[in-house]
């Protein structure tokens, strides 16, 4: 083991203080959460699809617009599902051809180690990412399929299980999958930057983080 750590040093560093960095804003994240519940963007769409489901199940009226909004939200992670797709078959290209650019990727590598079998490990954590986004991006479109249902059942019918409470739990959760997907394409940037050297990674995760902030901080 510390032959190892001695071969892969300065990745297995920045690639753990890299983790620790986004876990680490992740638990402060929550923590917001949990004494304000308004304080991301994402609580803010939280209480906006629950109050959307209740206006549209209330108000029969409302159908065309129920239709088109879950039409949007569908044809947009189909689209973010497919691009995950086509991006694990560029990264599959890619890692037949590591040994044909690996004097290309190292010019930046300063600090870190060539070793083939680390090149293999940054694909195989590339290819894991991807399909982490492709998954949840996929299990938004089925939730929102089922949403469609559930959400013309007209109340008057009195459904024992279907009220627009029940409805928005299912419409948020499709919204926290397509969360986790988005938040997998971000966690691409490091890993990308990984390629050029572990010093570019950690650089890009500070700078992921900075993003981050200003993307998930609610407006006062």
């Amino acid at each position: 083991m510390l032959k190892i750590f001695n071969t892969f040093a300065n990745d297995i560093i920045c690639f753990t203080t890299s983790a620790v960095l986004l876990i680490l804003y992740h638990v402060f994240l929550r923590y917001q959460i949990r004494n304000n519940p308004a304080y991301t963007v994402q609580s803010i769409n939280i209480i906006a699809r629950t109050a959307w489901v209740e206006n549209i199940m209330r108000n029969n009226s409302k159908d065309i617009l129920a239709v088109q909004t879950l039409r949007n939200s569908t044809m947009a992670a189909t689209f973010l599902s497919s691009t995950s797709i086509l991006l694990i078959m560029g990264v599959l290209s890619l890692s037949s051809q590591g040994d044909k650019l690996d004097s290309a990727w190292h010019v930046l590598n300063l600090f870190g180690s060539t070793h083939p079998e680390l090149w293999v490990v940054k694909v195989l954590l590339m290819l894991l990412d991807l399909i982490v986004a492709f998954f949840s991006f996929t299990m938004t479109i089925r939730v929102y399929n089922h949403v469609g249902y559930l959400l013309n059942v007209p109340l008057e019918m009195n459904p024992r299980v279907i009220s627009p409470y029940h409805v928005a739990i299912h419409l948020n959760r499709a919204g926290r999958y397509y969360s986790v997907g988005m938040r997998a394409y971000y966690l691409m940037v490091p890993l990308v930057f990984w390629l050029f050297g572990p010093h570019f990674m950690l650089l890009s995760t500070i700078l992921l983080i900075f993003m981050l902030y200003h993307l998930d901080r609610a407006p006062d």
